[in-house]
C-alpha cells in the first residue's frame, strides 16, 4: 500500500501505482479543492506541487510521486503560510474569481512562481501560468492578483 507524504502528514492510499493522482486525491481522499477540467494536463484545474513544483495531478501516476511532498489548495496555507496569505488576499482585493472552477489551480500555480520569484514580470507571470486556462476570461485580474501578492510580500 503507497504512502503519500499529503499536506505535511503521510497518508496511505489504496491505488495502484497507475492510478492518475488526481483520482487518489478527490476518490479516495476526498480532497475536493483539487478539480477535474480536462483529463490531458490542458487546463491547469487539477495543478497540485509535488516537491514544490506545479504539476498536472490528473496525468501524474501516484508511483510517480514516490516520496516527494504533495501539496493541495486544502494544504497550501501549512506548506507556505505567508505566501497563501499574500495570494488569497490579493485575490479577493481584485476580485479574481469569477466562476471560480479554475482557481484552486490558478492559486497553486501562483503560488509556486511567488515561492521560486518574489517580484515577477508580466512575462513571467505569463509563462508561470500559460498552462492555467480560465473560462471566464480573468486574466488580467491573476496578473494584477500576482503583482499585488508579490508587492504584500515585499512590503512584509
Amino acid at each position: 500500500m503507497p504512502t503519500l507524504h499529503l499536506n505535511g502528514r503521510p497518508v496511505a492510499c489504496k491505488a495502484e501505482d497507475d492510478t492518475p493522482l488526481l483520482w487518489v486525491l478527490r476518490g479516495e481522499l476526498q480532497l475536493t479543492g483539487t478539480k477535474f477540467g480536462c483529463g490531458i494536463a490542458v487546463c491547469g484545474a487539477c495543478t497540485v506541487h509535488l516537491g514544490g513544483t506545479p504539476v498536472r495531478s490528473c496525468v501524474t501516476p501516484l508511483g510517480a510521486v514516490g516520496g516527494q511532498h504533495v501539496t493541495t489548495i486544502e494544504g497550501l496555507q501549512d506548506a507556505d503560510p505567508r505566501i497563501a496569505a499574500a495570494v488569497r488576499a490579493a485575490w479577493l482585493k481584485l476580485d479574481v474569481v469569477q466562476c471560480g472552477y479554475c482557481q484552486s489551480g490558478q492559486i497553486m500555480s501562483a503560488a509556486a512562481l511567488l515561492a521560486r520569484q518574489r517580484a515577477p514580470s508580466d512575462a513571467d507571470i505569463d509563462a508561470a501560468m500559460a498552462g492555467n486556462l480560465c473560462r471566464c476570461g480573468t486574466y488580467p485580474r491573476i496578473r494584477a492578483a500576482i503583482h499585488e501578492a508579490a508587492a504584500q510580500l515585499a512590503a512584509a
